[in-house]
């Protein structure tokens, strides 16, 4: 989760009621859509509380980025999935996701899960939203055990255990996927309606 501002945060990307809501640095309060990143010396970056939870032992909600193989920005962006797991700890769960950012750098059919503490990636925007003495962890894949989930900040903390607790620690589980209607509790925090 590099906690830069979503690439599906900027205007024009897909035909949707408004981009993605991003936050000034406190993750709370939003900001103009047009404010540039926080990763290119902007002010804009992703908001605390798009990150997962779950409804209950086998269901989840989250945040994706996305890679769709002969699709685009304009066809994922704001769209939401059901991922069902094919493999690992978590097999059969179910987590569905809104895409609010693109995976250039990701195969095709591929989601990237937007998760506090999984890793900061190629654009680490996370220590300079949250700058200070915190514990991110290996650039891909982020800190090893739940414990270390303490060593973020304390709003990222939820999606960090979450991540160990309803993902049980799986590490890039293989999924079925489909479309599906977004759920009110996805849009509501994001903000952003496909039309």
């Amino acid at each position: 989760m590099p906690l830069i501002e979503a690439s599906c945060g900027w205007p024009g990307k897909a035909s949707v009621t408004s981009p993605v809501r991003t936050c000034t640095q406190d993750g709370i309060t939003s900001v103009d859509l047009n404010t540039q990143s926080g990763c290119t010396r902007g002010t804009a970056y992703m908001c605390n509380d798009q990150q997962p939870w779950n409804v209950s032992s086998t269901l989840a909600y989250g945040f994706a980025a996305a890679h769709i193989a002969n699709q685009g920005e304009a066809d994922w962006c704001c769209a939401c999935y059901s991922l069902i797991f094919t493999s690992g700890p978590v097999v059969s769960k179910e987590l569905i996701v809104q895409v609010i950012n693109t995976g250039d750098d990701l195969d095709d059919n591929h989601f990237d899960l937007e998760i506090p503490g999984s890793g900061v990636g190629i654009f680490d925007g996370c220590s300079k939203q949250f700058p200070g003495s915190y514990t991110w962890g290996q650039t891909y894949g982020g800190v090893s055990q739940r414990s270390d989930c303490a060593g973020l900040p304390s709003v990222l903390q939820p999606g960090c255990y979450w991540r160990f607790d309803w993902f049980m620690g799986a590490d890039n589980p293989m999924i079925s996927f489909k479309q599906v209607s977004c759920p009110f509790v996805l849009t509501s925090i994001t903000q952003c309606v496909r039309v």
